[in-house]
């Protein structure tokens, strides 16, 4: 047979595994088209923080699904993108697309300085130093004059969309929200998929021989903890507008809780189950919330039931089944 020929017979296999599988494509069409019909359907200040949460979800994700790298402070970056996006509406006059870039280049900073410090251990050790830095971030949040203290930054004003673009309507707000979450969906997804996302899951799986192979793995794991920290600093800011509201509530330690919670339960290591797990638990709350305190309980009971039985997560256990990954 003739290289031409050869050729000819290798690229159908080639065209079939290059790109998004035909399944997923479906699957995020479908998924666009849920979320424009979701705001007709719901309250559209219930439906963006939805999605606001989703993308804190997958972001999370990507550091401890993709990285493997479990992180107990991921609230930080969250809060401070939250805080500074609300300043520099407030304060500062800022659109909210540069209110909302202030906020995730802070983050994403943060990230840096914290993911500098924290690769340097592992495991445990790891997860602790992270949680460690952001009680520190909790605390200048609690005592710093630019937060409000206790009092958070309330009345965050929602300015004109580059400057021309009315912003006030919370319908009109939701497309707004949409773009950025769909936008850093697929963004993650792409990520995850790339070479760089192929190197992650094999220092996930085994470290010594990534090592061994020449890879520089700390680099690696600060990339990608830069990255987490970016998008989850991005959902922060985005909230913030949403609400307009930045508090205490968005750099404390169960908010890094309840983003460990939608992950595990939505399915770690998938693209949808950060989406599903975010909108189950988000879901539960504002149903739920006149339950009080009970709430947690219930999400307790949830989490405990959903290790035992999903144990690769709602998605996961789907994906299995389906035997396609989701």
């Amino acid at each position: 047979m003739s290289t031409s020929e050869n050729t000819k017979v290798a690229l159908p296999a080639m065209t079939h595994t290059v790109g998004m599988p035909r399944h997923q494509k479906i699957i995020f069409i479908l998924l666009l088209g849920v979320l424009l019909a979701l705001p007709f359907m719901v309250y559209p200040v219930f439906a963006m923080k939805v999605l606001c949460f989703a993308l804190f979800a997958c972001a999370f994700n990507l550091l401890l699904g993709f990285g493997g790298l479990l992180s107990f402070g991921h609230a930080a970056y969250f809060g401070m993108a939250s805080y500074v996006c609300a300043h520099a509406a407030k304060v500062w006059g800022l659109t909210p697309e540069l209110a909302i870039l202030a906020g995730t280049a802070t983050a994403a900073l943060l990230g840096l300085v914290i993911g500098s410090l924290a690769i340097r251990r592992q495991g445990i050790y790891f997860a602790m130093v992270t949680l460690a830095f952001a009680q520190m971030v909790y605390f200048f949040a609690l005592q710093a004059e630019f937060t409000g203290g206790e009092d958070g930054i309330q009345s965050v004003p929602r300015n004109d969309l580059l400057g021309m673009f009315p912003m006030s309507d919370d319908l009109t707000f939701y497309f707004f929200v949409l773009a950025i979450t769909y936008g850093g969906i697929l963004f993650i997804y792409r990520i995850t998929h790339s070479p760089f996302g192929q190197v992650l899951k094999s220092i996930r799986e085994n470290e010594p021989r990534a090592v061994s192979l020449g890879y520089r793995v700390n680099r690696y794991k600060l990339m990608v903890f830069v990255l987490s920290a970016t998008f989850a600093g991005l959902a922060g800011a985005t909230k913030s507008q949403v609400f307009h509201l930045a508090s205490l509530t968005d750099v404390h330690w169960t908010m890094s809780g309840e983003v460990v919670l939608m992950t595990l339960l939505g399915g770690m290591g998938t693209v949808l189950g950060p989406i599903v797990g975010a909108a189950v638990v988000v879901t539960m709350q504002n149903y739920l919330a006149y339950l009080g305190a009970w709430v947690t309980v219930i999400q307790g009971c949830i989490f405990v039931v959903g290790v035992l039985l999903f144990r690769e997560g709602i998605i996961g256990v789907l994906s299995r089944i389906l035997k396609k990954p989701l």
